[in-house]
């Protein structure tokens, strides 16, 4: 696999081809985006192992540079919870609807063949973003992460539940509580969504435990092209 660093319209990411990769093929894709006070990179350790052959992956920085320690910046998709507006998070989807735009049509990517998934807050994102439009995501990831404000993204949602939607969180976490993620479940099918949601002994992470569980999935809900 070979990652390439692009300096985006709006936002600065990796693109990560396949082994073997062949311009001439439509390969699907998959968008991960990090948590908060991390960077494009802490994702990309993930893409070998769903699989090395048959994906184009995305990793974006998110727009907000953060200090997370002594000389040491990080990034972040919108302030913290405590300090969030509204207008923070859909700041964050426009910049990611740019980069969508731009990296699909850099790599031939078909309509409908694209994951977007994320870790933390990336996974906040991905509930505001990816149930907001099931016509540019076939599937979402959410590793322990919570939807954002439930009331105004209710008023979001297209008429199409039948989104696939994998949803991954522990036990015990103490920085995204697990009954926050049991919230989230109940507003996704409450909504008429049937998403998987499984629960894992540990804390704020992805462990071997979540990949054995989800590269199967991503593998059958967006097969890959070799």
């Amino acid at each position: 696999m070979e990652a390439k660093q692009f300096e985006g319209e709006t936002l600065q990411y990796l693109a990560i081809e396949p082994d073997g990769y062949d311009s001439t093929i439509s390969y699907p894709m998959i968008i991960l985006m990090h948590g908060f006070g991390a960077g494009m990179r802490d994702l990309a350790g993930l893409c070998p192992a769903i699989d090395p052959e048959g994906y184009v992956y995305i990793c974006p920085n998110g727009p907000i540079p953060v200090e997370v320690g002594t000389g040491a910046t990080g990034y972040a998709w919108t302030p913290p919870r405590d300090e969030r507006e509204a207008e923070d998070v859909e700041l964050a989807v426009d910049k990611l609807s740019v980069l969508f735009d731009e990296v699909t049509k850099a790599y031939k990517t078909e309509p409908g063949q694209v994951l977007l998934g994320g870790f933390s807050q990336g996974g906040m994102m991905t509930y505001r973003y990816g149930l907001t439009n099931p016509d540019l995501f076939k599937a979402l990831v959410i590793l322990s992460g919570v939807a954002p404000d439930m009331d105004l993204l209710r008023e979001m949602l297209p008429e199409d539940r039948s989104q696939s939607v994998f949803v991954a969180h522990g036990t015990s976490d103490q920085m995204v509580g697990v009954t926050e993620a049991r919230s989230s479940l109940g507003f996704l099918e409450a909504e008429g969504y049937s998403p998987v949601y499984k629960e894992y002994g540990m804390g704020h992470e992805i462990s071997q435990d979540v990949m054995d569980d989800l590269v199967p999935w991503i593998q059958d809900v967006l097969p890959p092209a070799v």
